[in-house]
Order: C-alpha cells, then structure tokens, then sequence
C-alpha cells in the first residue's frame, strides 16, 4: 500500500484500433499540483477520464486513494467518488438553475444536511471561490471567468481532497486566467488538496506546477519537476516550452 493519492500502472486506452494510451505510469501525491501536458492529440484528456472513471482502460489500473477505479461497482463506490472533485474545460454548469443551485446539487444529492445548513456552505463556497455576489445568477449571466468559478465552487461542494480540471484557462482572457491561477494555488495553500491540471497554457503551467507529466504519442516522456523539465535542451519537451519564447 502507497500514500499515493492517485497512482496510474501501465495504463492502455484504445478507441477502437487507435491506441491512444499505451502503458502510462504516473504517481500524484498529497497537496501537489500536477499538470498534465503534451501536444494536441497526446491523451491529456483521455488520462484525465480514464483516472476519475469516464473510460475503462483496455489495460492496467488506476488506484484512487488506493483503490482500484475497476472495482468501483458498489455503495462504497460513491463515496469514493464523492472525494473527487471534477471542473470540467466548459463548466458544465445548469443554465435552468442559479449558481447557488448548482452549488448544493452535490450536497442535496449526496448528503442528508438540511436545507439552511447546505445554503450556509454554498455561500461559504462561493466566497472561497470570490464569487459571493453570483449567489442568484444564472449561468447566462456570467462572464466566463465567473463560470468557471462557479463550476469550481460546486467542484469543491463536498469538500474533495482531489480536484481535476480539464483546461481550467480555455477561453479566458490572460488576466482572468492568471486570477484562476492564483485561486488554484490558494486553494491548494488553504484546503491542502491535491490539483491535477489538463492544460496547454504555458503561462498557467510555469505559475501552478509542481510536477508535469508530459505526454508524447500516448506515452509518457517526462514526468518530474517543473523545473528540471525547463533544463531539456531538445527533443518534444523542450519544444513545447520553446512556444512562449516564439510567441
């Protein structure tokens, strides 16, 4: 038994002939910052499913708090995944519901608190995420900044130790997008969790890392510090950080 809160062994992933994911390893620790990276088509995205459950591997396993995703099949399975937390790249919000509303979906689908005590939380969510004036808005109402804020508020509804975000900073302007970036750290600092991040920002990558795991033709190229990744004189890796510079 690890300490790892998420440990990735072999892992395989095919769409029909494609092998899309061919023997990924990867390990994320307590209170990290993990991003995933890699070029368009690498399996980002598809790693990210394949660890919360969306796809069932062709082979090998993910562990969760070390449990293995593949036997998730029972009452206990839910209260598993209740310590996943999941902002997806659009929000994914409700635009039929305020953002107060689908903040305490999870808490009234999940848990058995009272009405008052689950508004109390989703203000407190809301203000976590500096987001208390969106309390009765609708969605449509949102910038897009704000929605991703708001998706993150009911990410964190159940109070997760593990939060995914696919894309955080797609369509966000670079200021708004270094604020979710600071939000990111603070929550990080504050609730301890531990963040895995999909993205392909540079910027967003350089300020959140603590460790990348890069991905290249569905295997994994390098998978360490930030900062030794920086060091890589050629090859993939170093190509993909040389964007900023061209830029």
């Amino acid at each position: 038994m690890t300490d790892h809160v998420v440990s990735v062994e072999n892992l395989v992933v095919r769409y029909g002939d494609r092998t899309v994911l061919d023997g990924v390893n990867a390990a994320f620790n307590t209170s990290e910052i993990r991003v995933i990276l890699g070029g368009s088509g690498c399996g980002k995205t598809t790693l990210l499913r394949s660890i919360v459950g969306l796809i069932k591997p062709y082979s090998g396993r993910v562990r969760i708090f070390g449990r293995e995703i593949a036997d998730m099949e029972s009452d206990e399975d839910s209260k598993m995944l209740q310590k996943i937390g999941v902002l997806f790249q659009n929000g994914a919000l409700l635009g039929s519901l305020t953002v107060a509303q689908n903040v305490s979906l999870p808490m009234e689908m999940h848990t058995d608190l009272p009405l008052k005590l689950i508004d109390e939380i989703v203000r407190y969510k809301l203000a976590q995420v500096e987001l208390p004036h969106a309390y009765g808005l609708f969605t449509g109402e949102l910038s897009g900044g704000m929605r991703k804020r708001a998706a993150l508020a009911r990410a964190l509804a159940l109070d997760p130790p593990l939060l995914f975000c696919d894309e955080p900073s797609a369509g966000l302007d670079p200021v708004t997008s270094a604020g979710l970036d600071t939000l990111l750290l603070k929550l990080r600092e504050t609730l301890g969790i531990t963040v895995v991040v999909v993205t392909h920002e540079l910027f967003s990558i350089e300020n959140i890392a603590d460790k990348i795991l890069f991905l290249h033709k569905g295997k994994t190229l390098f998978d360490g510090l930030y900062s030794q990744a920086r060091k890589i004189e050629d090859g993939p890796v170093a190509d993909f950080f040389l964007r900023k510079e061209s830029d």
